[in-house]
């Protein structure tokens, strides 16, 4: 199929997988497309059991488009940018110490828990799968995921602080995770010069070079900004901002992720304030929200539509169902080490643990890295997992997060959203 005929396919289902979640089913958009793309393939794999071959074109459909490249180096700019533009600054920086150490040592904390324990169960299970394999499995499902977690935070009404801490941690946590992941990866192809000092050397380079770049690029903007009162120029400036930065990050080797991030949250921030009059904020504000809706829809229903291009077999199921519990165990260590730290120097509000744990959503971009893997004796077990870990992560913690909310804070829930 040619690409626009692909993109055609995709918009179609996505519009009406859509319509049919705000018509019917009334579940946060993020949450509600991908079920339904997800009933929709199985719907066509149970259809091909059946004697019905209308599996194996929709299959080359979704394997015609390269999902770890359409979310990194695509989606992933667009997302990060939108999200961080209504991010409130100083309600960041009051919180920077819990959500750097998150975003790092969290990431870290995660990432050898995830493979420890998944070694053992391994072991336990009979399989022998190495120990670097299995903290590859751990460095990619560890970073949580800013698509998934800004979606489902609109609507369940969590503490502002709490909410705060796990927006930046998601929107800051991909860099960090990516480096991991791919120092990981490399140690367990057989890397020969990977050393604990490189990682740190890279991870620092890629951090710090993408806070600096970020600021470089959104200052440019900013002052462009500033200089002109016409919001399609100030459109197009932004959109400028996001593509062309992130493309330059990625070839400078510096983290896109961070620095789009860190442009967003200056443009959204001081250039709100300094940079545009009323009419061109409420035009900003209306383009980038669009985006980040027809984007998040778009991605959870090439998730819901992933299941069609992968290999599950029974023991897959028994891995996953088993990485999920693995996972969830593991943030939960990963979040109580450092707040209990933390809590010895700043308050926060009940159920803060709780509510991190069940709040780090896992998406796109961990099925992203899944898929990056490359071929191997077990890239179908680790795919398999991740997926399973992404797919209980949004429709079941993503649909209760609500009620965990009200558990701990009664009617904070029905508080209208402010802009944080």
């Amino acid at each position: 199929m040619e690409i626009f005929q692909v993109l055609a396919a995709l918009f179609t289902l996505t519009a009406l997988c859509s319509y049919a979640n705000h018509r019917w089913i009334r579940l946060p958009t993020t949450v509600g497309v991908m079920l339904l793309a997800l009933v929709f393939s199985l719907l066509l794999i149970v259809l091909e059991l059946l004697g019905l071959p209308f599996r194996e074109p929709a299959r080359k459909v979704v394997e015609q488009i390269d999902f770890d490249r359409t979310v990194l180096h695509g989606m992933l700019s667009f997302l990060l940018f939108a999200g961080a533009l209504h991010i409130n600054l100083n309600s960041l920086a009051r919180r920077k110490w819990t959500i750097g150490i998150l975003a790092t040592l969290g990431v870290f904390l995660s990432t050898f828990l995830v493979g420890t324990l998944s070694f053992f169960a391994a072991r336990l299970a009979g399989w022998e799968i190495p120990f670097l394999t299995c903290l590859v499995f751990g460095a990619l499902i560890s970073p949580t995921d800013p698509i998934a977690v800004m979606g489902l935070l609109r609507s369940a009404g969590a503490p502002k602080d709490v909410e705060t801490v796990i927006t930046g941690e998601s929107l800051f946590n991909d860099g960090v995770g990516v480096v991991v992941f791919l120092a990981v990866l490399a140690l367990a192809a057989g890397g020969e010069g990977v050393t604990a000092g490189k990682v740190s050397l890279l991870l620092l380079e890629e951090a710090a070079g993408g806070v600096l770049f970020g600021l470089l690029t959104g200052g440019v903007t900013f002052f462009l900004l500033r200089s002109v009162d016409c919001y399609q120029v100030e459109i197009l400036l932004t959109l400028a901002l996001v593509t062309a930065g992130y493309a330059l990050a990625e070839l400078i080797h510096v983290s896109a992720p961070i620095s789009t991030v860190v442009a967003g949250l200056l443009i959204g921030n001081h250039g709100r304030v300094f940079a545009m009059s009323e009419k061109t904020r409420r035009n900003i504000d209306t383009f980038w929200e669009l985006v980040d809706e027809i984007l998040n829809a778009l991605l959870f229903v090439l998730i819901g539509l992933e299941v069609l291009a992968l290999v599950f077999r029974t023991p897959f199921f028994l891995a996953g169902t088993t990485a999920v519990l693995l996972v969830l165990l593991s943030r939960v260590l990963s979040v109580w080490g450092p707040i209990a730290v933390l809590r010895k120097f700043r308050p926060f509000p009940k159920g803060t643990v709780s509510i991190l744990t069940w709040g780090g959503l896992r998406g796109g971009i961990s099925v992203a890295m899944a898929l990056s893997l490359p071929e191997g004796p077990h890239r179908n077990l680790l795919l398999s997992s991740t997926y399973l870990v992404v797919v209980f992560s949004i429709l079941v913690q993503g649909t209760t997060m609500p009620g965990l909310v009200r558990l701990f804070h009664g009617r904070e829930e029905g508080e209208p959203p402010a802009r944080r």
